[in-house]
């Protein structure tokens, strides 16, 4: 059995492990379940991510370049999925019930063993300058966003906008198109100051869409 062949068997089995855990995982969050079934699954879970500590250990082990693994994507996907194990027991009850949240960091493992994945992640490193410029600029938005809307609504909601930092949760909703609508403008000035965020919003999506879109596309033409 040459490395080829190991390689495609450990991929196999990895991805079942994880098509399993992602069948199994909502089980450990109904209540009412017999205890037999809840320590069916720790145990499995234990299992699971003991396998994938010892995969991301050979990994480490066989790899030319050993810091280029460990500082690569893939490197760090494979920490964060049995970093949670790491540490849970020695943390407290209440930092524990947050940080098991992390196990949902798992399931990006299943990227490595998709070809569709590696093409999206080489799509964002081509792309990665032109995301840069434009996270640059939101953020820089976000802010006048704010800021104004602060200066246009604070007289008539001091409660809502006490502050351009109390501000902030509405610019990011707003500019990012969400409007959940939990907090809006009343006066005329601050609507129509609204009505420009979500239009530059609309155009920041589209263009960030199109730059991804143009990538991924030379990619998929170019697969080398």
């Amino acid at each position: 059995m040459n490395k080829t062949e190991i390689e495609r068997i450990v991929d196999t089995v990895a991805i079942w492990l994880i098509v399993a855990y992602l069948l199994l995982a909502p089980v450990g969050t109904l209540d009412g379940l017999p205890a037999i079934a809840y320590a069916a699954f720790d145990q499995f879970e234990l299992i699971v991510t003991g396998l994938f500590a010892a995969e991301y250990c050979c990994r480490i082990w066989t790899a030319e370049k050993k810091k280029d693994y460990v500082l690569s994507f893939y490197g760090i996907v494979d920490f964060i999925a049995v970093f949670p194990a790491l540490i849970l027991p020695v943390m407290g009850m209440q930092e524990l019930r947050a940080l098991r949240l992390l196990r949902l960091f798992r399931l990006t493992k299943i990227s490595r063993y998709s070809q569709a994945a590696r093409r999206f992640g080489q799509a964002m490193a081509d792309s990665k300058g032109e995301l840069a410029i434009f996270s640059a600029a939101t953020v820089i938005l976000l802010y006048i966003a704010a800021a104004g809307i602060y200066h246009f609504e604070h007289e008539a909601q001091p409660d809502v906008f006490q502050s351009v930092f109390h501000a902030w949760w509405w610019a990011i909703a707003t500019l990012t198109t969400v409007g959940y609508g939990d907090v809006y403008p009343i006066t005329a000035g601050g609507k129509i100051f609204a009505s420009l965020i979500i239009l530059i919003g609309l155009g920041i999506v589209a263009m960030l869409t199109g730059i991804f879109a143009s990538a991924l596309s030379k990619v998929k033409r170019n697969p080398d």
